[in-house]
């Protein structure tokens, strides 16, 4: 098969637990570009973040960021796609959530407004069991998320025990079925499982199939790479889903290779080596 573009999360899978792109898969990566591949980066992370941990790319790439809520173009910050939480859909989330004591961290698109994210609380509170870095200057804090009216909500997250969780999502699904995307990252060391809620049609690959269309690339022509939960599905439906030595069981299980290396030994270039010849 001709591939025509690759897809690869970051945390877990480009990256090393550093937070790093190796040599190895810099050079790679630049290599498949030369050869007219894109390659396009499909993260959970905010796009100001990703942006800034690809830049030793050095590359005009697409990054598609917060779960596919968002697609910019990296050489002109230009949005591309864009989806957001329903606001009453929110609020009524945010009302069952409170019920549980869970309390959700918003990501918003507010890029050039100068904040990513958006609290009710001070970022270091034990309800966002540090999701946030002590350190973070982009967010914005407003004292009650009821009152809240920016309608460009990215994604939900819910911070706690994954069977908490679990049981949260379920009985809203069941009780407003269709008005959410929604996964449980497990992938994790330093947050635990994360809760991801999002408009409907928020995916990584939703929206990479969106990008491919307008390029005429096909989901059989387009390989993906990643970890987690949240990669699941363009694992699964790609043309080739790859799985790194260190990813969940649920990403495993959906990929056609599990690679024999991790994120920290160069598990994107080792495969991509071999699918390339390069």
């Amino acid at each position: 098969m001709d591939y025509k573009l690759v897809a690869i999360d970051l945390d877990g899978t480009l990256l090393t637990d550093d937070k790093e792109i190796s040599k190895d898969n810099l050079d790679t990566l630049r290599s498949l570009i030369d050869k007219g591949i894109e390659v396009i980066i499909a993260t959970g992370r905010r796009y100001w973040s990703a942006k800034k941990l690809i830049e030793n790319l050095n590359m005009n790439i697409i990054i598609i960021s917060n779960n596919g809520n968002i697609v910019r173009r990296v050489k002109d910050d230009k949005i591309l796609i864009e989806k957001y939480l329903d606001l009453k859909d929110f609020n009524m989330l945010l009302r069952e959530g409170k019920k549980l004591n869970l309390h959700p961290i918003l990501h918003t698109n507010s890029y050039e407004k100068g904040w990513d994210f958006v609290v009710e609380y001070d970022i270091n509170d034990k309800r966002y069991k540090n999701y946030i870095s002590s350190e973070e200057k982009r967010y914005k804090r407003i004292r009650n998320f009821i009152d809240y009216e920016d309608d460009k909500i990215l994604v939900a997250c819910y911070l706690d025990e994954y069977k908490k969780l679990d049981s949260f999502i379920k009985e809203i699904e069941n009780k407003y079925p269709n008005k959410f995307s929604y996964h449980i990252m497990r992938n994790l060391n330093k947050s635990g499982p994360i809760l991801e809620v999002m408009n409907p049609l928020g995916s990584k690959w939703n929206s990479i199939m969106e990008y491919a269309n307008e390029k005429d690339i096909m989901d059989k022509e387009i390989i993906t790479i990643g970890d987690d939960n949240n990669d699941v599905e363009m694992l699964k439906e790609s043309g080739l889903g790859i799985a790194m030595k260190n990813g969940c069981n649920e990403a495993k299980q959906s990929s056609d290779i599990i690679s024999s290396r991790d994120n920290n030994n160069s598990g994107v270039a080792f495969e991509l080596k071999r699918i390339f010849d390069i």
